[in-house]
C-alpha cells in the first residue's frame, strides 16, 4: 500500500503547496528563521507529538470528540472523526490538551477558500511541532465547506504536524487524487458544528502582506484557547 493515506491536487493555493509545516508555507516564517525560544519550542513539541503517537485513543471518549477553539472573533466548535483519521485526531487532541494552540493566530485567510492557523504567534514567530504524521487524507472525507484539515509541506506527503485549516468553501482540489506529493492531498479530520459564522467572519478580514505572510489579517485573529469538551 502507498504511504499516501491522504489527499491533494496540483492546482492548490501557494500556502499549501509550499508547506509551512517545515517552515516554508507561504504566510509563515522561513525555515532558517529562529526566535530566541525556537529551540525550546522544538523541545516542548517533542512530548506533545510523542504523546499523540503513544496514547492511541486515551484522550478521546468516543470516535467523535468535540473541541472548541475560543478565538478573538468568537467560538468555533469542532467535531472530530477518529474513525476516519485516528492518528490525526489523536495528535490534534494531544496538542489541544497540552495548550500548544493557545495564543496562536490565524495567519492566512482567503475568502472563498480557507483560513489557516495552528503554528504562528502574534509576533509572527513560528511555533513548530517536532514530529510528522502519516498523511491520512485517503480516508473518504472531502475538503468541503466547514471541514477541518491538516496543512503539510507540498513536497513531503507525511509532513502533517500542527497547522490546520478550515475550508470556507467546497475545495475538492485539496482531496486525494493520487500517490505523488502533488496529488496526495490534505487530511480532513473533522467538521465545524457551531460557529461557521465566525469562520466566515475571519475569512473576510482585511489582509496585508508582511514578509512571507501574504494574506495576514490586518487585525490579529487569536486562538485564545482550545479545549476538548467531549
Amino acid at each position: 500500500m502507498s504511504n499516501c493515506n491522504s489527499a491533494m491536487v496540483s492546482n492548490m493555493r501557494p500556502w499549501i503547496v509550499t508547506g509551512c509545516l517545515l517552515g516554508a508555507l507561504a504566510g509563515c516564517q522561513r525555515s532558517g528563521t529562529k526566535t530566541a525560544d525556537a529551540d525550546a519550542d522544538a523541545d516542548a513539541g517533542a512530548p506533545v507529538a510523542a504523546a499523540a503517537i503513544d496514547i492511541g485513543s486515551a484522550l478521546r471518549s468516543d470516535a467523535n470528540p468535540v473541541v472548541v477553539l475560543h478565538t478573538s472573533q468568537g467560538p468555533i466548535k469542532l467535531r472530530l472523526n477518529a474513525d476516519k483519521a485516528p492518528l490525526t485526531v489523536d495528535n490534534f487532541l494531544a496538542q489541544v490538551e497540552s495548550g500548544f494552540y493557545q495564543q496562536t493566530i490565524f495567519h492566512e485567510v482567503t475568502p472563498g477558500f480557507t483560513i489557516l492557523a495552528g503554528g504562528v504567534r502574534p509576533d509572527l514567530s513560528e511555533k513548530r511541532g517536532r514530529y510528522s504524521l502519516r498523511n491520512e487524507a485517503q480516508n473518504g472525507l472531502s475538503n468541503r465547506r466547514g471541514t477541518i484539515a491538516m496543512a503539510r509541506s507540498a513536497d513531503v506527503i507525511d509532513s502533517d504536524t500542527a497547522q490546520f485549516f478550515i475550508n470556507v468553501a467546497d475545495n475538492p482540489s485539496l482531496d486525494y487524487q493520487g500517490d505523488t506529493p502533488e496529488q496526495c492531498g490534505y487530511c480532513v479530520f473533522g467538521e465545524v458544528i457551531e460557529g461557521m459564522e465566525v469562520v466566515d467572519r475571519i475569512a473576510n478580514e482585511a489582509t496585508r502582506s508582511v514578509g512571507n505572510f501574504t494574506r495576514l489579517p490586518e487585525k490579529t485573529v487569536l486562538i485564545e484557547s482550545a479545549n476538548k469538551v467531549r
